[in-house]
């Protein structure tokens, strides 16, 4: 069974955009509305994953108004919200046991970050033992600073991590694949 796994789509993401220049990934919004129109088209679960940030100052602070869904991503009813406050979807969640019983072999993920949430998720589902497909252009990352102080942007940073993904830990696919895998059941 295939079962989607959007992460961390909230609106402070946006707010934090806004005050380094935007990530790497304009088509974003687009290409999550319609991944999420494809697979409730299809009749496929949407498990949402919503990071609760237990750090100080964070947008994603369960209080914090960035820490609600951003409104192409908003469940509907009957679309559980699996709720974590580190990067793995996994840890503390009971997600595993879920998509268990289930019957899921074959996760969807796309969302945010690409260098934080989205690659520690895919990284445990595929080690985990799940089939994972990641939608590349359904996720974005931001600017990085290395340790010596050079600027690596958003787009390098961005496509870094999906090519440290693929075919390692998943298969990376653009949105128009996402959406025919999903109308061809999986």
């Amino acid at each position: 069974m295939l079962v989607t796994i959007p992460i961390d789509i909230q609106k402070g993401i946006d707010e934090y955009a806004a005050t380094v220049a935007g990530h790497s990934n304009p088509a974003f919004d687009a290409n999550v509305t319609r991944l999420f129109a494809a697979a409730r088209a299809a009749g496929h679960p949407i498990l949402h994953i919503k990071h609760n940030s237990t750090e100080p100052g964070s947008l994603l602070r369960p209080e914090a108004p960035g820490n609600a869904f951003k409104a192409e991503a908003r469940p509907r009813p009957g679309e559980p919200v699996i709720e974590k406050s580190v990067n793995s979807a996994f840890i503390g969640t009971g997600l595993e046991q879920q998509l268990h019983q289930m019957g899921a072999d074959h996760l969807v993920v796309f969302g945010m970050t690409t260098e934080h949430c989205v690659s520690t998720t895919v990284r445990m589902a595929a080690n985990l033992g799940f089939r994972t497909t990641l939608v590349g252009d359904a996720t974005a990352a931001f600017p990085a600073t290395t340790l010596d102080g050079e600027t690596i942007d958003a787009v390098t940073h961005h496509k870094v991590h999906l090519a440290a993904l693929h075919d390692e830990f998943a298969n990376v696919i653009d949105t128009d694949m996402a959406v025919s895998l999903m109308a061809g059941g999986g």
